[in-house]
């Protein structure tokens, strides 16, 4: 039986080397569209970047709403769902500082400055998500 976390427990979870969210958007025919994204927490927002022509980033202009799960896929298992609004920007110094954040997160530091000149360019999204719901358990095993 699992053990809900604390706010600081899922925030140190999420946070912690480079697991990635799984994120869920909504198509426009109302069937769930699910993607792998790499992301940082910036108070009690989460950030992103995508492509304002993938799959995501369309669900994202036209409905804001999403659910990312970050988990543990290792005993005794973990995970967290947020959810949230989506706000999109398209500010080319902001894209650029978070791509390189990101990038820092999931390749290292000394790669930061390449991903974020790779990500941060016209036809990214800035995604920024208010975090209204936590749902968050550790021990789910045992």
């Amino acid at each position: 039986m699992g053990h809900k976390m604390t706010e600081e427990e899922w925030r140190a979870f999420v946070s912690n080397g480079t697991r990635t969210g799984k994120l869920a958007t909504v198509r426009a025919d109302g069937r769930p569209h699910l993607a792998p994204v790499w992301f940082v927490l910036d108070g009690d927002e989460v950030v992103f970047n995508t492509g304002a022509a993938t799959v995501k980033g369309r669900n994202l202009a036209r409905d804001g709403r999403i659910a990312l799960c970050v988990d543990d896929d290792r005993p005794p298992f973990a995970y967290v769902i947020l959810e949230g609004r989506a706000q999109l920007s398209e500010d080319p110094g902001e894209l650029r500082h978070w791509a390189a954040r990101i990038g820092a997160r999931y390749m290292g530091e000394d790669r930061a400055e390449e991903f974020g000149a790779r990500n941060g360019v016209p036809g990214e999204l800035l995604v920024r998500v208010r975090v209204d719901k936590v749902l968050a358990e550790k021990g789910v095993a045992d």
